[in-house]
């Protein structure tokens, strides 16, 4: 079971609306269904030694830390290729979000091969690390540990985020890695390509292994006259990113910032941005939710030719199977700072739903079951979805309702919440939390079940299957 298909934004606590820091990515996949969950670690739950599924990786039991935090997942509930914790908070909120699967060359490959036996991938990160760090740069140096010592088989990205910072790393071949720290005014895009341009050994912001500055000059990977661009010297530039990822950017760019211009096609879109207004969470879900709106490559749209709206890969598509922005707060108490905003399923037709992460317990209709059960709301997303996605035209303006109100519903909830906590700690925060998200889950579930029953409603008479005398 391989993802490759996520979107990575992040922002740093000065770009944001509330002065939050916020890591979000779509965690979507190939033609099989992945059904995703949401769940609470405790330190009891977690592993005590580990062995990865696909690689059989062993981990010494010296790298596992006997007291590890409590923290939130959203792994594949199946289990089959392992556990794919995706995102989630730990208890010191320090936020973590792996994999962007990501790009790489054959000049880096023909040197540090990635592993063919062994090694760590994406179904380990979240797992190996978010119960072990105390701040975001902890994250970065815990990964780099692993990295280097036990190696990877793929390429891929990562995010950190804590009070104060937002890192990014991204795997270099099969042990070295690169990290950079995203200023706090700026914003950034990832989709999956090897993201990080400029790149300044031993300045403060930018971290990688030891290694790597010497491996760029002993094999003359560095194809521009001066400075270094980490994504010309290991990462691609192909017609495959022209239309399936370097778009995904475009749009992004241009949302936040409209005089941004530029080609969808464009190879060298910066990867630090800074947009020309503060970045809401509404901004980062309509980004997660979009299809080139209002432009001739919407799938949905009415501008574009047949050709054009095939042309390029959107962010929304029928492979979202979760998505979440992490968010770190800095205007509240620690009891409440961490809040893990979460859906299931294509993102055009879900809304996502802001979760305490100082719980003890997650919803039940958050907590899926592999099989088809309507009582989930990972199941419910999927039916809603491929029932609208038959005629946008007709469902979509449904589907705008139903994720307005709910997430007006969950602000309320939220705001209620947040004055009911003051003064709380321990216990009856923790419960009162757990409550709060349970009653946010619920309202959100029956919304959706409305949704439903309205696009059925307003389908009945577009049955292809009919008759009528008065036809």
């Amino acid at each position: 079971m391989k993802k490759a298909e996520c979107t990575t934004i992040l922002v740093g606590k000065n770009a944001t609306i509330d002065g939050s820091a916020m890591i979000a990515r779509s965690e979507d996949g190939g033609r099989e269904i992945i059904p995703e969950g949401f769940e609470l670690i405790t330190p009891e739950k977690q592993p005590k030694h580990y062995e990865s599924v696909i690689s059989h990786q062993k981990i010494d039991d010296a790298d596992l830390a006997e007291k590890p935090l409590r923290y939130t997942s959203a792994p594949d509930v199946s289990g089959e290729s392992g556990i794919w914790g995706a995102a989630g908070i730990n208890s010191e909120n320090v936020a973590m979000t792996a994999t962007e699967t990501i790009t790489t060359n054959a000049r880096i490959q023909g040197i540090d091969p990635l592993l063919v036996h062994g090694g760590l991938g994406e179904e380990d990160f979240v797992t190996l690390t978010l119960p072990y760090i105390h701040s975001a740069l902890d994250g970065v140096k815990r990964i780099g540990y692993l990295l280097e010592k036990y190696g990877t088989y793929e390429m891929n990205g990562m995010a950190f985020a804590d009070h104060d910072e937002v890192w990014y790393l991204e795997t270099i071949g099969g042990h070295h890695w690169i990290a950079r720290r995203i200023p706090d005014d700026a914003y950034v895009v990832a989709p999956n390509r090897l993201n990080i341009d400029e790149f300044h050994f031993g300045k403060d912001g930018f971290l990688t292994d030891d290694a790597l500055e010497d491996l760029i000059k002993e094999y003359h990977l560095n194809p521009d006259r001066e400075g270094y661009n980490m994504r010309h010297i290991f990462g691609s530039s192909t017609i495959k990113d022209a239309h399936y990822n370097n778009p995904r950017a475009w749009f992004v760019h241009n949302y936040f910032d409209p005089e941004f211009g530029g080609k969808p096609s464009d190879q060298d879109q910066p990867f630090i941005c800074h947009a020309n207004r503060k970045i809401s969470i509404e901004d980062i879900c309509f980004v997660e939710s979009s299809h080139y709106q209002d432009t001739p490559f919407d799938p949905y749209g009415d501008q574009g030719t047949p050709e054009q709206k095939k042309t390029f890969r959107p962010i929304a598509l029928n492979r979202n199977f979760e998505t979440h922005i992490l968010q770190v707060r800095n205007d509240v108490p620690e009891e409440i700072a961490g809040v893990q905003w979460l859906c299931f399923g294509p993102n055009t037709f879900n809304s996502f739903v802001p979760f305490y992460t100082n719980v003890n317990d997650t919803p039940a209709s958050f907590q899926t079951g592999p099989k088809f059960d309507l009582n989930k709301i990972f199941w419910l997303n999927k039916l809603t979805a491929q029932l609208g996605d038959t005629n946008f035209k007709v469902y979509g303006e449904l589907e705008n309702d139903f994720e307005q109100k709910s997430l007006a519903q969950c602000h309320f909830i939220q705001h209620e919440t947040d004055k009911k906590v003051a003064g709380l700690s321990g216990k009856e925060a923790e419960d009162l939390l757990t409550e709060a998200n349970q009653k946010m889950a619920d309202q959100v579930y029956d919304n959706t079940i409305e949704l439903l029953g309205n696009m059925v409603n307003e389908g009945h008479n577009l049955a292809t299957l009919k008759f009528d005398l008065l036809d």
